[in-house]
């Protein structure tokens, strides 16, 4: 039995992910990518004090994820990206 926090990310070849790409839906595809580019950004935006501008924008980026998420686990539960998911 291994721990998951032991297993090492090992790069997959472009054919490879094309093709796992090809055999999800597009919608499903452009709502990960989303959910990705949210959590990201939402990240950008950590403090104790923020700006009234940068609490709107991080506000933004949390609803983008939500909606990207809702999206994600309507086809499968595990696929929900969250603010921390990537480092």
């Amino acid at each position: 039995m291994t721990a998951s926090h032991l297993l090492v990310p090992v790069p997959i070849p472009d054919r490879v992910a094309a093709l796992i790409g090809s055999c999800i839906p597009p919608h499903i595809l452009e709502a990960e990518f989303e959910a990705d580019c949210a959590a990201r950004e939402v990240r950008r935006f950590r403090g104790p004090r923020l700006a009234d501008e940068d609490q709107a924008d991080r506000e933004q980026a949390l609803a983008e994820l939500a909606r990207a998420n809702k999206i994600l686990s309507a086809h499968h539960p595990r696929l929900a990206v969250g603010p921390r998911s990537f480092a």
